[in-house]
């Protein structure tokens, strides 16, 4: 079997889409698990839409995911070059070729008379299509038109019978008839190629085995196999995955969230859990899990097991899917990737290179957190208070457990153990602790939940033994006495 080679090919008008994302990871998924060639192209033919800060933003996300290419901008081969913008001879020498052979037509009509006849078929309930108006102009007209300066597109000359099947890995044959398809663009008027034309050109001299896309891609595959066909090339293989819909099954849009990966690095999510989220929307191991490390999911990836059925976007499963890489992957590493978010509170960042613990602290203060948090989002306000010592409390905690007619003399009694610990390990203020549960015969939370909230202002966090320990002796004992001064006055 030749060389397994796919193709990513985004056009550049925005930053990289969940779904581009998903479409991106499922062709190097197949490219890697087949040893095969991974191709990022550009498809750029879209001037006005189409820039620079796009593209960077498209290869930037693409590497944070871990998505590299074997061929593309940055890297080169053989192939190139992989911005549709410079490919332009290519498509001119194809589409000359398709009208010399009488498979493509030059089509004078104005804009204006295209409108007016998509409207008269809107207004009789007919489907709008192109009726062929230039498809039979003999050689004297077509060059009294171009004489008179008349702008044309080239059209594709579509046959007006019998079927096209697309042979689909993921949904089997789906035939098309093909006197639904009307007479399509492949050039513009501006001499541009329009997408049916380009990519197959371009998926052609790239020598692309198969094509991986979303399924909304499906109605325009008929085309590009016809373009295939007139030009006398062999069509790829084609494997339509389904499409990422919200949880209402519409859409997915900007009001259901994020929904570019570069929002999603923003938020604090790794790129370990997108990939691991996104390579389960629409794919199945075969079995029920839902953390696969990378590795792992290439070893299994096969499109026998793509779905057929819309994959619905759940960002509360991302979220904790998130969660579990935070507390999983290496502390180092987690220590740079919360960095930035760190470093985006300055008044939380002067008083970390104040501390005298130093980074060692901060990565025991990191270590302590990760588990309650699920996004590095949430780490600055999580590792805060260790730091900062004039938190307030939350009103729902103060109410709960230092309102309480007892809690002063609770609070005092927990003050006054915590006074004789000499060495301020984890293990000895939990023994003083429970030391003291036992001798005042109460509920462990009893002392605990006022206590968590008098030194750290907060009901949530990591365990009470371990915030003392990293606070130490003489923090605990100074808030401790805030609290039981703000409750005696």
């Amino acid at each position: 079997m030749d060389r397994i080679r796919v193709r990513f090919a985004p056009s550049p008008t925005g930053m990289l889409h969940i779904g581009g994302a998903r479409t991106a990871l499922f062709n190097w998924l197949f490219a890697r698990n087949q040893q095969g060639s991974f191709i990022l192209r550009i498809e750029d033919t879209d001037r006005e839409r189409s820039t620079n800060e796009a593209v960077q933003a498209i290869m930037a996300g693409l590497r944070w995911l871990g998505l590299d290419w074997d061929e593309g901008p940055d890297v080169g081969g053989e192939h190139g070059p992989y911005f549709q913008s410079e490919r332009l001879d290519l498509y001119q020498a194809a589409a000359s070729a398709l009208a010399q052979s009488g498979a493509a037509y030059p089509c004078f009509c104005t804009p204006e008379e295209l409108a007016a006849k998509r409207e008269q078929a809107r207004r009789e309930g007919r489907p709008p299509r192109y009726d062929g108006q230039c498809r039979n102009l003999t050689p004297e007209e077509v060059e009294r038109e171009k004489a008179n300066g008349h702008r044309f597109v080239l059209r594709l000359r579509v046959p007006q019978e019998g079927q096209t099947t697309v042979c689909d890995l993921v949904r089997g044959d789906v035939t098309f008839d093909n006197v639904v398809i009307d007479d399509f663009i492949i050039i513009k008027s501006d001499g541009m190629p329009t997408y049916n034309f380009a990519c197959v050109v371009d998926d052609y001299h790239m020598q692309v085995t198969h094509v991986l896309r979303a399924e909304e891609h499906l109605s325009n595959t008929p085309k590009q196999i016809m373009v295939a066909q007139a030009l006398g090339w062999e069509s790829p293989t084609f494997a339509h995955v389904p499409m990422i819909l919200a949880p209402d099954r519409s859409k997915l849009s900007k009001r259901h969230g994020a929904t570019s990966v570069e929002e999603f690095r923003e938020q604090g999510f790794l790129p370990e859990a997108i990939i691991n989220y996104l390579a389960l929307l629409g794919w199945s191991p075969g079995e029920d899990r839902e953390i696969m490390p990378l590795e792992q999911i290439v070893k299994e990836f096969s499109l026998e097991r793509v779905a057929t059925t819309a994959a619905i976007y759940d960002v509360k499963k991302l979220t904790w899917i998130n969660g579990h890489y935070i507390r999983a992957l290496d502390l180092e590493r987690i220590m740079a990737a919360a960095e930035p978010f760190i470093n985006g509170e300055p008044g939380l960042v002067k008083l970390i290179k104040k501390d005298p613990g130093g980074k060692d602290r901060l990565r025991a203060i990191i270590a302590a957190v990760r588990d309650r948090v699920k996004t590095l989002a949430e780490i600055p306000d999580a590792i805060s208070y260790f730091y900062r010592d004039d938190f307030a409390y939350e009103e729902k905690g103060y109410r709960k457990y230092l309102a309480q007619e007892e809690a002063l003399a609770l609070l005092q009694k927990v003050y006054d153990v915590l006074s004789t610990v000499t060495d301020f390990t984890m293990e000895n203020t939990e023994a003083a602790f429970r030391s003291l549960i036992a001798a005042l015969d109460v509920k462990g939370g009893v002392l605990i939940h006022p206590t968590r909230v008098a030194i750290t202002g907060r009901t949530f966090g990591p365990g009470l033994f371990d915030v003392m320990a990293l606070l130490g002796k003489k923090k605990t004992l100074a808030r401790l006495a805030r609290a039981i001064n703000e409750l005696a006055n």
